[in-house]
């Protein structure tokens, strides 16, 4: 389209112009249900084919761990050969991974909100819970190539498009595409977007720096399911869906995958203005 008139039209436009495929739930719980459910029907399908399951997780959004923590221990979903592999985390002063008490660590969250919810012998070893880390930033790439790939890359988008703390860049579309596990400035919006969501504006306890899984390795994956469900949500992925394909908007960068889905609130396709 043209300029960003995508911003104002109604959402059945959107959609039919997008082109990400994206689908509208009823309701936030039914966005965060359906994302706990994709995971949980995929494990469970690949269990009875004898397939291991490979996720790369966002800690955000979240809203989809309870529902995913309950079906697995109500229905006994095996999770002995599933691998997680979260997207990112945050960095202290010294370059090095955040403390694992600090109030930032996505290892800490992810130990909280999930890890420890899931009944012990339902859960997957620990060597199968991985984590990027800015001293071996090649040992994700290595074990999801000997894993035979990444089934299902579940994703939110940015305000300014992120994917992981895949910030916007000047890059062409194949540099950008082709970039790996690395360590990242995080940009200012990025930065204010935290600092504005459970920390009333302290700019300055936001670290600076984070390490994330790259573009190359969301891309790659088989399948990529993004869920949305704030206001801001809106114009992103609009954007997203609508906009043209650039490294300053990465998440635009889903439109050249096969499998690729957005799946939102209807606040998340409310028009903008």
């Amino acid at each position: 389209m043209e300029g960003t008139s995508y911003y104002r039209i109604p959402a059945q436009e959107v959609m039919a112009l997008s082109k990400i495929p994206i689908f509208c739930m009823e309701d936030q719980p039914s966005v965060f249900y359906k994302m706990a459910l994709e995971m949980a029907e995929t494990i469970e399908e690949h269990n009875r084919e004898g397939k291991r399951t490979v996720y790369i997780l966002p800690f955000g959004p979240t809203g989809q761990y309870p529902f995913f923590v309950d079906l697995v221990n109500k229905k006994r979903i095996d999770l002995k050969h599933t691998w997680f592999i979260s997207m990112d985390d945050w960095l202290g002063k010294d370059g090095r991974l955040v403390k694992s008490n600090s109030i930032h660590s996505l290892r800490r969250k992810f130990e909280a909100e999930l890890y420890s919810k899931i009944a012990p012998e339902l859960l997957m070893p620990q060597k199968q819970r991985l984590f990027p880390d800015p001293e071996r930033l090649g040992d994700i790439p290595e074990q999801i190539r000997q894993l035979g790939g990444v089934d299902i890359c579940f994703a939110g988008i940015g305000i300014n498009g992120h994917l992981g703390f895949n910030e916007p860049m000047e890059a062409g579309i194949q540099e950008f595409a082709g970039l790996g596990p690395r360590i990242v400035k995080i940009s200012d919006l990025t930065i204010a977007v935290k600092a504005s969501s459970g920390f009333h504006g302290a700019l300055e306890d936001i670290p600076a720096f984070g390490v994330t899984i790259g573009m190359k390795e969301m891309l790659e994956a088989r399948k990529v399911s993004v869920y949305c469900f704030r206001d801001w949500h809106s114009g992103a992925v609009r954007r997203a869906g609508c906009g043209p394909v650039t490294a300053r908007f990465p998440a635009s960068l889903l439109q050249l995958h096969s499998h690729a889905s957005i799946t939102c609130s209807p606040n998340a396709l409310a028009p903008c203005y």
